[in-house]
């Protein structure tokens, strides 16, 4: 049973880290779009039903098998590396909270931000997901 929880906890990360580096990418072409175009129309469908059909119940799902995975070996609880861990998830579900509230400035045609600034925000997953995937992996602590 592990094994299955495993394998769907470690694809539903992937499906959300898709969703975290492509939604910033559409940010960038968004900002290009003259507001009201068909250009941003369509970006604003694009960003909506990524965030609401495929992020949101993926991030839902690493929780849920994560926390399952928890249940499965309550030892970790007592590893540094977990706790290490768990913080860059949450700095990570963070991220998809500032890209949720983003998404919406740009459905109200409302962004001030630069393409460069979601260029640089683009990276902030990748980051946060070396260090998770370090410490799952090496459990340094």
């Amino acid at each position: 049973m592990y094994d299955w929880v495993k394998a769907l906890h470690v694809i539903s990360i992937i499906a959300w880290m898709a969703g975290l580096l492509y939604l910033p990418r559409l940010f960038v072409y968004h900002c290009e779009a003259a507001a009201g175009s068909a250009t941003s129309e369509t970006l604003k469908v694009m960003e909506r039903r990524l965030l609401r059909a495929i992020m949101n119940p993926a991030m839902i799902a690493s929780y849920v098998f994560g926390i399952w995975m928890l249940a499965l070996n309550p030892g970790w609880f007592q590893s540094g590396w977990i706790h290490a861990k768990l913080a860059l998830v949450i700095g990570l579900t963070g991220v998809h909270m500032m890209m949720a509230g983003w998404r919406r400035k740009f459905a109200e045609d409302r962004n001030q931000r630069p393409q460069r600034f979601f260029r640089v925000m683009n990276e902030v997953p990748t980051l946060l997901m070396i260090g998770i995937v370090i410490l799952v992996i090496v459990k340094p602590f």
